[in-house]
């Protein structure tokens, strides 16, 4: 299973890869959907959104339609269709209610969106292609958590003769005429011809470059995902009732995306995420114990906001949702070990946009799926990755994002080079 789902109104429904036994899980689920292959039909939607944004829309530098279509080139009946097919102007929530009848599994499904931290009532149905991307691809676990990928990723750049300064802060970009030219930081001036941000978009322009008036301009209007306080939690009872991923519904979903995205306001019934890896990995906690990580979204970080005051009440109530919905009554009295993070925290951390864990909101029914580019238009040198740079968030998104940084940089110094310049990177 990829995901359990606790609902709560009691029920629980475990998300599986192969969609035909999903598609029967279903009919024993829900007698509003057991007389139609409405699951079946969605994910055929997801795959052909999923195609076309394969060959539009990933593993290049993109920032808004005319760098996916060219319809002076491909002014086709096949573009035409493909254009159609994107369903530009309905949302993720409107077209998943088009295949299935239960709210509990459209709020199943719209938590796809959740991925990169935006509605699903205000988020372009293109979106529903994660639904796909995760039945095609599947759900991975890399042994020793998450963090063994970048350390794996340093290793291997270490072998290829990349130096590592770290825990250095960079203070600006420096620029002539239009081009890059190098970076200060705490050690002072370094020379570059090109340098990679994976600080998040908006605050890249906004603090670390001189001259960059009309790019925060319109940087300005784009609104921060949402952002989240995480709870990891040691226990000494382990959960035999969980999965390695779970979520555990809010009861309105409306309610609580319209307080999160439109109010600015913590949801009163969260959605909570709680991993429990151990059952994956059972070196994170010990014997009969258990190692949490408990998400819940939360608005980005507004002026009034004072996480200092607002955890302790927040934190009664992620832990009165896990006990409720759950099954987890006992929750409290099995902490051994506790730390969190609040957006507060992230926002100085991470060095993210008002304390955004997914970067920028993917609202728009027609262009929310849009991010800033990975190579800067304004700048030349600076090239952009991470959550806040297309093409999104996610771990996989954003690892996508690093490699077209990259490679658009590798194409852009060999065409230098083949003309004869020189250059130093």
């Amino acid at each position: 299973p990829q995901w359990r789902c606790f609902f709560g109104d009691g029920t629980t429904l475990d998300l599986v890869e192969d969609v035909t036994a999903m598609s029967q899980r279903i009919d024993a689920f829900s007698q509003a959907d057991s007389d139609r292959p409405g699951y079946i039909r969605f994910i055929e939607q997801a795959e052909q959104l999923h195609e076309i944004s394969e060959r539009f829309f990933f593993w290049k530098s993109v920032e808004d339609l005319k760098d996916t279509f060219d319809f002076k080139k491909n002014l086709d009946l096949k573009t035409l269709r493909d254009v159609l097919a994107l369903r530009m102007g309905h949302s993720v929530a409107s077209t998943i209610r088009g295949h299935v009848q239960d709210k509990r599994l459209a709020q199943m499904l719209d938590h796809f969106t959740q991925y990169v931290g935006s509605s699903p009532f205000l988020s372009p149905a293109v979106l529903c292609s994660i639904a796909h991307i995760q039945t095609q691809g599947g759900v991975w676990y890399p042994q020793g958590g998450t963090r063994s990928v970048p350390e794996a990723l340093v290793k291997l750049a270490r072998q290829l003769g990349v130096s590592f300064r770290t825990n250095e802060n960079v203070a600006k970009i420096i620029s002539e005429a239009g081009q890059v030219v190098g970076i200060h930081s705490d050690s002072g001036m370094h020379q570059f011809d090109a340098v990679v941000s994976n600080m998040d978009s908006v605050r890249t322009y906004n603090e670390l470059l001189e001259d960059a008036k009309d790019d925060i301009k319109k940087l300005r209007k784009r609104e921060p995902a949402c952002s989240g306080v995480v709870l990891y939690l040691g226990l000494d009872h382990s959960y035999d009732h969980l999965l390695h991923h779970n979520f555990i519904f809010s009861d309105d979903p409306e309610q609580e995306f319209d307080a999160i995205y439109h109010k600015g306001e913590l949801a009163p019934d969260p959605t909570c995420y709680v991993a429990a890896p151990a059952r994956t990995d059972p070196s994170v906690a010990p014997p009969g114990g258990e190692a949490l990580y408990v998400l819940v979204h939360t608005p980005y970080l507004r002026d009034d906001h004072d996480w200092n005051e607002m955890f302790p009440k927040y934190r009664r109530t992620i832990l009165k949702k896990l006990a409720k919905t759950a099954d987890m009554p006992d929750l409290e009295s099995r902490i051994r070990y506790e730390s969190r993070l609040t957006p507060d925290m992230i926002h100085q951390r991470f060095k993210v946009l008002n304390g955004a864990i997914y970067g920028l909101a993917s609202h728009g029914k027609f262009m929310g799926a849009f991010k800033p580019g990975n190579r800067s238009r304004h700048l030349n040198g600076l090239y952009l990755c991470g959550g806040s740079a297309h093409p999104g968030p996610g771990m996989p998104m954003a690892m996508m994002s690093g490699w077209i940084a990259g490679d658009t940089l590798d194409r852009d110094c060999q065409a230098v080079v083949g003309s004869g310049e020189n250059l130093s990177v």
